[in-house]
């Protein structure tokens, strides 16, 4: 196990109304907020006036910047902080998903430091300091509410980039699992490949005695695979909702990589995906997550073994483990078929022509690789989207 400096700091309220507790939550920290939201779906779900309702019974003036995208937008990232500076706005409430927590962490640190604020996103400085942030979750997915991490796309070159630091932890995040069950088939899909790529990108460590560990993302992807096809057959099951908005919390909260070395490479190659054409997050990852495993394969043989018996329930083959480890990927392919995503580069909409492009951009012109369990360079991105390419033999296993 490696050394570990595990801090968060986020307060969860979970459990069904506690949003209706949010102006009484935002008053701990200020009088004047900017309410950061999608589009209009917080508004025809009624969430809009429950929170706006709480906000006025505790005093709390509000500014209002909704228009949040998928694969949140610098743009609108650089308006709100106009707005926060403009209007001396002391705190961000993110209502919606991981897009719009993403976009208010990024408004959150641009409001209080002097430059651009996507300097911070290419690695040329480091955030000292952001307005705090709350959240109320309305789609279990990225883990935002409780984590370090923002994602922003530029619309100058689109190109999408991440960015942590414990600075952007939210203060609190309210957890009610009723507002996802309104969620659209496809986004509640999306949202659970997205929380079991998170897990994934953990469990794929080149570090030793991570046992605990090991379980502990074992029994949350798991619980995700239990859980998914439940929600989509019973959208209104709130005991079901309830595991797995937990189980997306936790697989981002920093606590289950703790003593070990995430890959991330599966996630570096996405953000051309959704950088490019705009494809939902979950359902690039379904896409590339299986053909970067592919590719690894043969690296540590016994961790995709272990990975396909414990979490995919494989039968053991000591005389074939190559194939043990085959059948888990093939396996986990299956699941997102079951979800209704696709796990190959056309059911994106997307050709090989620009493979190499994609793979340029997200080696940063070949100056870096990205990746830990293999180190990835231009050549072995290009090759994992061309894996990605393929047409997928699902296996009825």
């Amino acid at each position: 196990m490696d050394n570990f400096n595990f801090y968060n700091p986020t307060r969860i309220l979970f459990g069904r109304g506690l949003e209706a507790g949010v102006g009484a939550e935002v008053a701990r920290y200020s009088q004047r907020i900017l309410l950061h939201f999608g589009g209009g779906s917080i508004k025809a779900s009624g969430l809009y006036d429950r929170v706006i309702a709480s906000l006025r019974e505790a005093g709390i003036d509000w500014m209002e910047l909704g228009g949040v995208q998928p694969n949140p937008r610098l743009g609108l990232v650089r308006e709100g902080i106009r707005l926060c500076q403009d209007y001396q706005l002391g705190f961000v409430l993110a209502v919606g998903g991981g897009s719009v927590i993403d976009s208010a962490k990024g408004i959150a640190m641009g409001a209080v430091t002097g430059g651009d604020v996507w300097d911070y996103y290419i690695g040329k400085r480091e955030a000292e300091r952001a307005l705090p942030v709350g959240t109320i979750l309305t789609i279990p997915a990225a883990g935002s509410e409780s984590s370090t991490a923002s994602v922003l796309t530029n619309e100058d070159g689109w190109i999408k980039r991440g960015y942590n630091s414990e600075v952007i932890y939210p203060k609190f995040s309210i957890l009610n699992p009723e507002l996802a069950f309104t969620l659209p088939p496809f986004q509640v899909a999306c949202g659970a490949a997205d929380i079991l790529a998170h897990l994934m990108e953990r469990y794929f460590t080149n570090s030793r005695n991570v046992a605990f560990t090991d379980r502990l993302l074992e029994a949350t992807m798991r619980t995700v695979i239990a859980e998914a096809p439940k929600v989509l057959a019973r959208p209104t099951d709130y005991d079901a909702w309830a595991e797995l908005m937990w189980a997306g919390s936790v697989a981002h909260n920093n606590l289950l990589n703790t003593g070990r070395v995430g890959d991330w490479g599966s996630h570096d190659i996405e953000h051309e995906l959704s950088g490019i054409y705009d494809v939902a997050h979950g359902a690039g990852l379904a896409v590339v997550f299986p053909a970067w495993m592919k590719h690894v394969l043969e690296h540590d043989v016994d961790r995709f073994v272990q990975w396909a018996v414990r979490v995919w329930n494989v039968e053991l083959d000591v005389f074939d483990r190559l194939a043990v480890a085959r059948e888990g990927i093939a396996r986990l392919e299956a699941f997102f078929h079951r979800l209704g995503l696709g796990t190959s580069l056309a059911g994106l909409g997307i050709g090989v022509d620009r493979i190499d492009e994609m793979a340029g951009k997200c080696t940063n012109g070949g100056s870096r690789t990205v990746g830990n369990f293999v180190p990835l360079d231009t050549a072995r991105v290009a090759a994992i989207l061309r894996l990605a390419a393929a047409e997928t033999v699902v296996s009825a296993g």
